[in-house]
């Protein structure tokens, strides 16, 4: 009877163990993969290689470089190849983010709209990894309905970007924070759980939360803060 709960004692330290070494090893590479994020979008901003993407095209090149690399990371992800990948991944998401942050930038206070759009994401970021260390019940559940949530506003945002409506881009905008808000606390609850335990693919799942709450949260400060020379 001892020793089978010296066992139980025993597994229960190496899985939390696991779990800790997951989620320093996501937060250290998540922390990595802004630097090309950033270097995507200086080059982007400073060439205007992007400026050309627009409507239909902008669409078909986002969601075709997008989705390859994401089958990638997934093929790659137990490999030495993965870190690699990850990070050509997210220099492509900055070099799609460019043409906004250009239009940003063109506003006489753009440097200041991004400044607080990078604070309200690590705001919310702090706020949801708080949440998920503290709370108790399994809220895996949610999953399928944030799912659903998500391609809901990106069929939205599609249809949006042929429409060009001002309000539909808002009302898209608030809905995006909310889902990948919540995302967020879904996916780092995971990690916590145990329920992911490639660092690699917990990287890829924060960051997109990430990347569209401060895309959405940049949009809206744009709409209402922008202010023209």
């Amino acid at each position: 009877m001892t020793d089978n709960v010296q066992t139980l004692d025993y597994g229960s330290a190496s899985s939390a163990l696991q779990r800790n070494k997951v989620l320093r090893n996501t937060y250290w590479l998540l922390a990595l993969s802004l630097l090309p994020t950033v270097l995507g979008a200086w080059v982007g901003v400073a060439t205007g290689i992007t400026q050309a993407l627009t409507g239909g095209l902008g669409m078909i090149v986002f969601l075709g470089g997008a989705f390859g690399f994401m089958f990638a990371i997934e093929k790659t992800k137990n490999s030495a190849a993965g870190v690699p990948v990850l990070l050509g991944f997210t220099f492509f998401m900055g070099l799609m983010l460019s043409r906004m942050i250009g239009m940003i930038l063109g506003f006489r206070n753009g440097s200041e709209l991004i400044m607080t759009a990078m604070g309200g994401t690590a705001g919310v970021f702090f706020v949801m990894a708080t949440l998920a260390s503290v709370i108790k019940r399994d809220i895996s559940g949610m999953g399928k309905w944030l799912f659903v949530g998500a391609v809901v506003v990106m069929i939205g945002g599609i249809i949006n970007i042929f429409v060009g409506s001002s309000a539909g881009m808002m009302a898209i905008s608030v809905a995006v924070i909310a889902i990948f808000s919540a995302y967020m606390l879904y996916d780092l609850k995971q990690i916590l759980d145990g329920g992911e335990t490639n660092y690699i693919s917990a990287t890829l799942v924060l960051y997109l939360d990430i990347f569209n709450v401060f895309q959405a949260l940049l949009a809206l400060l744009g709409i209402f803060g922008g202010e023209r020379d």
